[in-house]
């Protein structure tokens, strides 16, 4: 088709009046279109190694049980109180670190953090005994307590488009940091002792706090508001507490199952390392169940359809032959975390409380840690007063299945 001579003539002239109209996209639009995408997938980034330097540096002393009790002649007790301590650190300051968040933003606040952790990450490996690792056990916590809160407003500035994928991801950054330090501390104390495996992980996240500092970027300004009011008015909205019950049976459930499982397997004559595939789960779920919420947009069948799984998985572990027993190991661990990543992405999202999405997810991720308080307990009791573990396992199916489907039935 012939292009008429009257626009071969004018062309010049109508690409100039075109460039002039505010849409036209210029090469300085196009590059800073480009900036975005790029610190976009960089906050993406940091969102999944923050997540796993906070369960590189809390699991870390994990491992180490048996070394610490001895060399510093402390009972069980004694060091599940060190290990707890810092589990105390990060459920008492989320709240705070949250509000200050909302307040001043997330990259001033983890420019206070993560410098806060790497310093008491390494103090602990100077530690001269019992006092000095329970207090660097929780100063490393206080320090951690900031990161729940802060991912949520990565989330919510640099990847509101996809809430529910990001945030699996960083999810997933959880499940990798955990999985890694409880894999390679073994191999590194056959080369290293305690205090220099102490600071090889203290390292890490001081070389991460260096990339922080260089390449985090954020254009949120510090809010007008008062925080603490806001987050009062928020928490008289019914959905907060129908999120913070879910979060309560995702998290009570699966680290239930994962305290309990490698013992279960032992008495049915399986390897304890069968356990690991309720890691798998946690992995694979948080991404995946994040991008279907971004797909599908409606979280209520989603959870419906993960208690449905969870309920029937948990159940199904009492009495599925081997191959298939292992399915529902991996699909337990799944479901539950599945319920996870939806509860810690929805308040970034949503139109009542994404105003204080920091507090919102530093409160919800704090209160929820009731679940693993207790329920491990309550499945040790059934477990004492049964004889077995069927009973337990199902009352965990059941607190799983039935609160997440009561739950998915909560208009947002």
């Amino acid at each position: 088709m012939a292009i008429p001579a009257f626009y071969l003539r004018h062309s010049r002239w109508w690409f100039i009046i075109l460039r002039t109209h505010p849409s036209f996209p210029t090469q300085k639009t196009r590059m800073t279109n480009d900036n975005v995408s790029k610190n976009r997938l960089m906050m993406l980034m940091f969102s999944f190694s923050i997540a796993f330097l906070l369960h590189l540096l809390l699991f870390a002393i994990a491992p180490m049980a048996t070394i610490l009790m001895e060399e510093m002649e402390v009972s069980y007790a004694q060091f599940g109180f060190a290990f707890s301590v810092a589990m105390g650190g990060i459920v008492v300051f989320r709240i705070p670190w949250g509000l200050l968040a909302d307040r001043i933003g997330y990259l001033r606040v983890l420019n206070i953090a993560l410098p806060l952790c790497v310093a008491f990450a390494f103090a602990r490996s100077f530690s001269t005994g019992y006092v000095s690792l329970v207090l660097s056990q929780f100063f490393i916590g206080m320090g951690l307590a900031a990161v729940m809160p802060c991912l949520s407003l990565i989330v919510k500035e640099w990847l509101n488009k996809m809430p529910g994928f990001a945030t699996g991801l960083y999810v997933a950054g959880f499940a990798a940091g955990n999985a890694t330090v409880l894999a390679l501390t073994p191999h590194l104390l056959e080369v290293f002792n305690w205090r220099q495996v102490f600071m090889i992980y203290a390292a890490v996240g001081a070389i991460l706090c260096l990339l922080w500092f260089r390449f985090a970027r954020s254009e949120t300004t510090s809010s007008s508001t008062t925080p603490i009011k806001e987050f009062i008015g928020t928490m008289r909205d019914r959905y907060v507490w129908v999120l913070l019950i879910l979060l309560i049976a995702a998290m009570g459930s699966y680290d239930t199952l994962a305290t309990w499982m490698p013992k279960m397997l032992e008495a049915r004559s399986l390897s304890p390392a069968l356990a690991s595939l309720l890691a798998a789960g946690f992995f694979v779920a948080g991404p995946t169940v994040g991008f279907i919420m971004d797909k599908l947009q409606d979280v209520r069948k989603i959870i419906a359809a993960l208690g449905l799984m969870a309920g029937g998985a948990i159940t199904a572990i009492n009495y599925a032959p081997l191959p298939a027993m292992l399915a529902c190991l991996f699909l337990a661990g799944f479901a539950t975390i599945g319920v996870l990543t939806i509860t810690l992405a929805v308040p970034v999202g949503h139109k009542r409380l994404s105003s204080s999405a920091g507090a919102v997810v530093g409160f919800i991720s704090a209160a929820g840690n009731i679940g693993p308080l207790l329920m491990p307990i309550l499945f040790g009791y059934l477990v004492d007063v049964t004889g077995a573990f069927q009973i337990s396992l199902f009352c965990v199916a059941a607190i799983a299945g039935v609160t997440f489907i009561l739950g998915s039935r909560a208009r947002g």
